[in-house]
Order: structure tokens, then sequence, then C-alpha cells
């Protein structure tokens, strides 16, 4: 038996990280979702109202993971990599804070036609928060190790399609639109979503790294 199967034995059943971690991914879906009908909804004063409701989503996350860090700090024993758990809590915190840096530059900006590229990116950046939420929720007891692959699969595959989607819509706002700061809003908006897919990426990369060194 391996070293760290029987070290396994000896640790304690964590209470403290784990459900910390299942709070931020879950708020990250509301996250997502809200976004998504943020940018599908045509009645403005309810897209400002989910708006509101992603920046005090982003500020709930925040919370959670200042109690992750503060856990950290206190705790000796840690179910994994101190480093992979810092790293994996800001890359949800991370996640959101793009999301809600989308819906802020789409408010600050007067952004009010939401273009299919804008629906699309925000319909990955929420599908890449549901496979990050499957992920994180098998992390616990590692033995469906196969539905964190297949979620980390799925972030991959869904990041880079949405970088095709975000270049395609730079190439078009280049080629058909003559105002200039109509192009440097949507690019900036368009900018914000991809990289929130890019954060997902970054939690699946943490992930297959926890898989890796326990396995």
């Amino acid at each position: 038996m391996a070293l760290n199967n029987i070290f396994k034995y000896f640790v304690p059943k964590d209470r403290v990280f784990f459900p910390l971690f299942e709070q931020a991914s879950a708020n990250l879906i509301k996250c997502g979702e809200t976004l998504v009908e943020a940018v599908k909804t045509s009645d403005l004063k309810r897209r400002n109202e989910l708006f509101k409701l992603i920046n005090d989503l982003e500020h709930k996350g925040d919370e959670i993971t200042h109690q992750l860090y503060l856990e950290l700090s206190k705790n000796f024993i840690t179910p994994f990599d101190r480093e992979d758990i810092h790293s994996l809590a800001s890359a949800i915190d991370d996640i959101a804070d793009y999301i809600q840096g989308s819906a802020n530059r789409m408010e600050l900006y007067n952004v009010t036609v939401m273009t299919d590229p804008i629906v699309k990116l925000a319909e990955l950046v929420h599908q890449g928060c549901i496979d990050v939420d499957k992920a994180v929720r098998e992390l616990k007891n590692l033995k469906n190790i196969r539905i964190i692959t297949d979620s980390c699969v799925r972030i991959n595959s869904m990041e880079n399609q949405a970088d095709y989607v975000f270049e395609r819509a730079v190439a078009h706002l280049f080629d058909y639109e003559d105002d200039a700061k109509t192009i440097i809003k949507y690019k900036e908006v368009l900018a914000a979503l991809e990289t929130a897919t890019d954060r997902c990426e970054d939690a699946a990369n943490v992930m297959e790294s926890i898989l890796v060194k326990n396995a």
C-alpha cells in the first residue's frame, strides 16, 4: 500500500475546507446563471437588478474565499496540498470576479444591445461554472475520479470554444463597426467574458494537479 494511502487513514475527515469549496462553487453557478439571464432579458430594469445581484454574489464569494484563506492559516492538517487549496480558492474567486467585471462593463459602458457572441460567451461561462462545481464536489473522497476528469475535459473544450467565439466576434467588430467607441466597449465586454472562461480552465488545471498528487 502506498504511503499516501496509509496516511489517509490517519488524517481526520475534513469538515472545513470541502464545505467551503462547495459553497464557493455553488455560488459560482448562481453567478453564471444570473449573468445568462441578464444578457438574455430585454427588460433593462430587470437587467440592472440582475447586475446588482451579480455584485452581491461576488461579494459573497469573496467572503467564502477569505474564510478559506483564514482556515488555511489556522489548520496544520489539510486534505491536500496547501498551495493547491490556495490556488483553487483563488481560481474560483477569479471566475466570479470576471463575471462581475463583465456585468459591470455592460452597465458602465451602457451596452444595452446584447449581441449573439455576448450571449454565447455568457452561456459558456455558465457551463464552465457548472462543471467546476461538479468536479469540486467529487474532491472530498476522490472515489469518482472519472467525474472530475470528465468535467475538466469539458471545461478545456469550453474554453477553446470561447476563444473561437471571442476571436470571431472581435474580427466582426473591426470589419463591420465604424464607431471606435462602440468597438472598444464591446471588445472590453467580450474580453472580460472570455477571461472568465480562462479562469474556469485555471480551476480545472488545479483539480487535475490534485488528482495527480493523490493518485
